[in-house]
């Protein structure tokens, strides 16, 4: 298989992060909710805090409607939804068809769950499609440097979550050999320096706490694209 082009990289990189951003929020945004329904109706806030996303919202309620299906919410669950869709559509020919499809239906059961009575049921529809896109990117995706690049924007999508919301160090160290993996395939711009100061801090518990921001940002400049 030939060399992708920058543009198709770019495509690639950012589909992964978008479809990745969508599956990991959506399975904390399940645990918030939970938090949100019994305990303490505010804890959106604390969400949107880990996620460096403005509380524009009014309550739960609010919060629950906007955050998951309003597509002029830039920092909604349909709008990243709709960048992966978008970063999809450009390369239908690299990654398939097939691929493409199931982030069309997740997009589908996502837009189908905003009418129902109980939508974060149905939002377990949405999870499933995106597991299915990546398996169906295993056999569908036929040149090796364009999966390799789809799954760097997933890994490194999932090392910044994570960290986010405070994963165990052990899980982030997995996902952090990962992506090291794929960057090794790539030719991606990789500052493996970053990178490297990123996990250090990773591995520090005070350091997790005292330069959490210099942790995100250097994470935000490990990769160029």
């Amino acid at each position: 298989m030939g060399t992708i082009s920058l543009e198709k990289m770019n495509h690639l990189f950012w589909l992964g992060r978008y479809a990745e951003r969508v599956y990991t929020t959506l399975r904390m945004f399940d645990w918030y909710y939970d938090v949100m329904i019994d305990k303490n109706p505010m804890e959106y806030q604390e969400y949107c805090r880990r996620l460096a996303i403005p509380d524009i919202y009014t309550d739960v309620e609010n919060f629950t409607q906007s955050y998951l299906f309003d597509g002029n919410n830039a920092d909604s669950m349909y709008a990243n939804l709709m960048r992966a869709f978008d970063n999809a559509v450009v390369i239908r020919e690299e990654v398939s068809s097939e691929v493409l499809s199931y982030i069309q239906m997740s997009l589908d059961a996502l837009k189908l769950s905003a009418g129902c009575a109980a939508p974060v049921l149905e939002l377990q529809k949405v999870t499933d499609y995106l597991l299915a896109f990546w398996g169906c990117a295993d056999d569908y995706v036929e040149n090796e440097e364009s999966r390799n690049v789809l799954k760097c924007g997933k890994y490194l999508e999932r090392l910044d979550l994570y960290f986010r919301f405070d994963y165990p160090t052990a899980m982030l160290e997995k996902e952090y050999s990962k992506l090291k993996n794929r960057m090794c395939r790539v030719k991606l711009v990789c500052y493996d320096e970053k990178l490297e100061e990123f996990i250090q801090i990773v591995r520090n518990p005070e350091a997790r706490k005292k330069k959490y921001t210099e942790a995100l940002e250097l994470l935000g400049e490990a990769v160029e694209v």
